[in-house]
């Protein structure tokens, strides 16, 4: 699938706000092993406090990573920590790209609206749109999270898109599932029976599976 994904393109893809230039993207980690969050992660306000300090230390616009990073702030959600140990979710499946509400999302490839749905469970995605996509045979998926209650009113199942057009806003933290705004970017081989949702995080026992089934997104997006 890496293969794949890097034959698709041979410049960077964008899935946000295209005047932003890549100079202006900084990667950051939200990882457990992260000894500078040292505030309350279970608030968004100190989230969105730490982020855009980050973003103005960095002279950039725009935060990214996480994949397959484990992260502790999932442990706010009974969402994903009510589960034994050994079935906590708390490994990041896609990347986020931490940026202001409002900002404008953007589909990577054509293809066309494969399903949508606010998923309103406290730390889950909020308002989400999923495309499929068509290419060179292979048919697989895009997941956009977080994004704003607009993004989804007037959308259809089945409707083309195009790449690089706009769908959707990242959303505040009133609708995108409590966090500082930032969109959830993931890629999907098989999206099994799922409809406008699909997981973002797993347990550790199941990394091999989910790995496999959701490759790297920066592969796709060569930002760094």
């Amino acid at each position: 699938m890496e293969n794949f994904l890097k034959s698709i393109s041979e410049e960077p893809l964008k899935v946000i706000d295209a005047s932003i230039l890549l100079e202006k993207y900084i990667p950051i980690s939200i990882s457990s092993e992260n000894k500078e969050l040292n505030f309350n992660i279970s608030s968004s306000k100190e989230w969105q406090n730490y982020i855009d300090n980050y973003l103005l230390k960095n002279n950039a616009k725009v935060a990214y990573g996480g994949y397959l990073e484990k992260r502790d702030i999932y442990n706010r959600s009974e969402h994903f920590s009510k589960q034994k140990v050994e079935n906590q979710r708390n490994i990041h499946l896609g990347i986020d790209l931490w940026c202001s509400a409002g900002t404008s999302v953007l589909a990577v490839l054509d293809g066309k609206i494969h399903s949508f749905k606010n998923n309103i469970n406290f730390g889950d995605y909020g308002p989400t749109i999923i495309l499929e996509h068509t290419i060179k045979n292979k048919v697989f998926y895009s997941l956009y999270g977080h994004l704003s209650l607009a993004s989804i009113q007037h959308v259809k199942e089945g409707d083309k898109v195009h790449k690089g057009q706009i769908i959707g806003a990242l959303g505040d933290n009133s609708v995108n599932g409590d966090y500082a705004p930032h969109l959830h970017f993931q890629l999907i081989n098989n999206i099994e029976n799922y409809v406008g949702d699909y997981p973002g995080v797993c347990a550790k026992k199941d990394v091999e599976f989910y790995q496999k089934n959701c490759p790297n997104p920066l592969t796709l997006l060569k930002i760094n």
